[in-house]
């Protein structure tokens, strides 16, 4: 009798299984450069107003999602953000048109019946003339909201959350691990009501309206509750929560080193991007960065794990969170542009800057330095005897 064990070519030769990719096929990207990327065209888009700057940061942030994300299941959620910034900017220009804009304006695009408030609530209004200046100012602030939404769906896409948590500093262990798992839930929500819609479906069963919604939702919930108590018994077993014993000392120097980081850290991100910061934000951003690193490493040593094969920060992740902390540096050193903010008062058509266009284009060079993603494993069918 021919020998059949085995898990050689020889094997999937006869099998006819494709070759399972490995990680040297396919290698990947550090979760962290993702982030980095994604931050960094954000913090570009704070720094205009122009509509075309920002759908093409948009467009950038879009066309790499297209082009590196996996089949995962937290790679489903970038069409969530997109969604969710159709809605914000629905809500604000809703907002505009019911409670006005403190833009003056001269064209009236129409009139809305005014809803007298008591002498308290003076300064705002409820209906009322509606400009196309007011109209406009709303449009470009929400549409800069709805950007930098965009950019941080693009990092949840393509950035695994489990990977990023193996990479965090011991002393963000069991934070990371429940924002983690927080980031994790929705798209387990998510599959979990496709998959019973479908199975309605096929049944013949109705999947809408309020009878399909709670038929559907109740063994949504149970499967949640379920996963929940199957995730607190596995960290349990895992020794979730131990911490190793640490001089007073140590724990004082840590809380005070990483809240004075963190502080320094929100007052230079806030100087950077307001307008008249910049000569003070660096060195504060700077300074606040090195000592929550010294924070981190110190509480590290309370954190009792160990690490399996680790993510290594390459050539490929430099070139990613290099091109978008520069689209953001060069979006800061451009801030005198005067296209990156048009007028709404009078009214005028926004133009494309050509140089901070093209350093919005350096936040494409991911779709191309970053690994590819690996294919599907699909097996084929049995040959025939």
């Amino acid at each position: 009798m021919a020998r059949t064990g085995g898990t050689g070519p020889g094997r999937r030769a006869r099998t006819g299984a494709a070759p399972v990719p490995s990680r040297r096929d396919f290698p990947l990207l550090h979760a962290g450069a993702w982030w980095v990327w994604a931050l960094g065209l954000a913090a570009a888009a704070t720094r205009t107003t122009n509509p075309l700057l920002l759908a093409l940061l948009v467009g950038v942030a879009s066309y790499v999602v297209a082009a590196r994300r996996t089949e995962a299941p937290w790679a489903r959620a970038y069409g969530a953000f997109l969604r969710l910034a159709v809605v914000v900017l629905v809500i604000r220009l809703g907002f505009a048109v019911l409670l006005g804009s403190p833009i003056p304006g001269t064209h009236t695009l129409l009139t809305l019946p005014e809803i007298p408030l008591p002498e308290w609530a003076q300064g705002v209004r409820l209906g009322g003339r509606v400009t196309a200046e007011g109209v406009l100012f709303a449009f470009y602030d929400a549409l800069r909201l709805a950007t930098l939404l965009v950019c941080v769906g693009a990092a949840n896409a393509l950035a695994s959350p489990v990977r990023l948590l193996k990479s965090l500093p011991g002393a963000l262990y069991e934070a990371g691990l429940a924002v983690v798992v927080a980031m994790t839930f929705a798209p387990h929500l998510v599959a979990d009501v496709r998959r019973l819609r479908a199975a309605r479906r096929l049944r013949g069963r109705p999947d809408r309206g309020l009878r399909g919604l709670l038929q559907v939702g109740l063994p949504v919930l149970e499967g949640a509750l379920e996963r929940s108590v199957s995730l607190a018994a596995a960290m349990d077993a895992r020794g979730y929560g131990r911490t190793a014993s640490v001089p007073r000392a140590v724990r004082r120097t840590t809380a005070a080193l990483t809240l004075g980081g963190l502080l320094g850290v929100c007052a230079g991100t806030y100087a950077l991007l307001a307008d008249t910061g910049a000569a003070y934000g660096f060195p504060l951003l700077a300074a606040g960065v090195l000592a929550a690193a010294g924070g981190l490493w110190l509480g590290g040593r309370r954190a009792v794990r160990s690490r399996y094969r680790p993510d290594p920060w390459g050539v490929r992740a430099w070139l990613v969170a290099g091109s978008g902390v520069a689209v953001a540096a060069l979006l800061v050193l451009l801030a005198d542009e005067p296209a990156l903010h048009p007028g709404v008062v009078p009214l005028v058509a926004p133009v494309l800057p050509l140089w901070p266009a093209l350093a919005v284009l350096v936040g494409l060079v991911p779709a191309f330095a970053a690994p590819p993603a690996p294919p599907l494993t699909r097996t084929a069918p049995e040959p025939a005897p």
